[in-house]
């Protein structure tokens, strides 16, 4: 009985649609930047971004190496575009990938939505959590390649984020340790 997974994130980057439409889709361009990927290049050599165009993608170590044949779909550059794999990737009948490019007052808004349907339901919650970090990190590596102060700022934020949750967690049970103490 398949199980099927969907992330989406959200991220402002300071760059043209255009220019991220290209980083984002160009297989020989997303394998320089995008830290998921070890390999990415069209099937059959030559090949250029087009809709029903074969590429093989190959994931790095951390994603268990898997590599998969994809088909993209959707392009309407340089709004919207993604792929969908042609057969199964590793535990995963099915993956797609699809990214939106909304320009807005300095820079555009980008949308990377990721889909999945695992084969068995006791795999889906480790598999979602590793392509929601797939996401997370490919989303502020492409911002890095445009932009290393605004993904410095974002990684700052995070960061500060993650260890104000820390100390309101630390304080949660240090007050609940106080409370006990005086109930004895």
């Amino acid at each position: 009985m398949s199980e099927s997974i969907s992330i989406k994130q959200t991220i402002v980057v300071r760059s043209r649609p255009d220019v991220l439409y290209r980083l984002a889709l160009e297989p020989r361009r997303r394998v320089k930047w995008d830290p998921n990927l070890v390999k990415a290049e069209y099937q059959g050599g030559e090949g250029r971004l087009a809709n029903n165009a074969l590429v093989r993608y190959k994931f790095a170590r951390k994603l268990l190496g898997l590599s998969f044949t994809a088909k993209y779909g959707q392009l309407q550059a340089p709004q919207r575009g993604g792929w969908e794999s042609v057969r199964h990737v590793g535990p995963l009948e099915k993956l797609t990938q699809g990214w939106q490019f909304k320009p807005m007052p300095g820079g555009t808004e980008v949308t990377m939505t990721l889909n999945g349907r695992v084969r068995y339901k006791w795999i889906k919650a480790p598999v979602e959590r590793v392509l929601n970090n797939m996401v997370v990190t490919t989303l502020v590596a492409l911002q890095r390649a445009v932009d290393a102060q605004g993904a410095q700022l974002m990684e700052d934020m995070g960061r500060e984020m993650a260890e104000k949750q820390k100390a309101e967690a630390k304080a949660a049970r240090e007050a609940a340790k106080a409370s006990k103490r005086k109930k004895k």
